[in-house]
């Protein structure tokens, strides 16, 4: 099991360091209702994820992809090629990224964030954990690396939840910023705000690059 927990901890990573998932967080810092809609944010953002990683690895059980299997190099082969794709968007999304002074566009789910209740904010968090198409790729790949390493059904409950809670963590770390800072955090928060949307791109072309390498070290090894 700590052998499985060590290969899926840089792609939970990868979740955690999205900064659209983290600018929802923090704008929902900003409501009526600050710590209890982004801790509900929070809340359905861990579900999601969570369901996402355990469909696909029990989808990836149910093809047989184990070693043993003559699937496993086909799910490792695949593993190749979608981290060959991820390179090229890193690429593509670092040339795309705006121009110095220019304003990022968000996604257009953000609009009318900021009068969203806890019910709201829960669901946009399930929404996002569960539908951002980032995650999805992430959490097939990760279930394929869990569905490979033969593990009980105990340990890969545990491999789940400790991908869920490191996945979670960019989420959580505007609420407990808030919670310590007081009175300053408004100030910490709006400027952690401006600098994840103006850097967007550059970051998320680190992502791409990171996951895409290990995605393609991880299918010539298994192939």
């Amino acid at each position: 099991m700590r052998s499985a927990t060590g290969d899926v901890l840089p792609f939970a990573v990868v979740v955690a360091a999205s900064p659209i998932n983290i600018i929802a967080a923090i704008l929902l810092l900003f409501t009526r209702k600050p710590v209890a809609n982004a801790s509900g944010y929070l809340v359905g953002f861990a579900v999601g994820v969570t369901v996402v990683l355990s469909a696909a690895t029990l989808l990836a059980e149910a093809i047989d992809i184990s070693p043993d299997s003559g699937r496993s190099r086909a799910a490792y082969a695949l593993l190749l090629v979608t981290g060959m794709a991820l390179v090229a968007a890193a690429v593509r999304t670092f040339r795309g990224r705006p121009a110095a002074g220019e304003e990022a566009a968000m996604p257009k789910w953000m609009d009318g964030i900021g009068e969203f209740g806890t019910t709201k904010s829960c669901v946009l968090g399930l929404t996002v954990g569960a539908l951002n198409p980032k995650n999805v790729v992430v959490g097939l790949a990760t279930a394929v690396i869990i569905a490979s390493g033969e593990l009980s059904a105990g340990q890969e409950i545990g491999v789940v939840a400790v991908y869920a809670a490191i996945a979670s963590l960019g989420v959580a770390v505007p609420i407990v910023a808030m919670l310590v800072l007081g009175e300053r955090a408004d100030d910490v928060l709006d400027d952690w705000k401006s600098w994840l949307a103006r850097n967007n791109a550059v970051m998320m072309s680190l992502i791409y690059l990171l996951f895409g390498a290990i995605l393609i070290g991880k299918g010539i090894g298994g192939i």
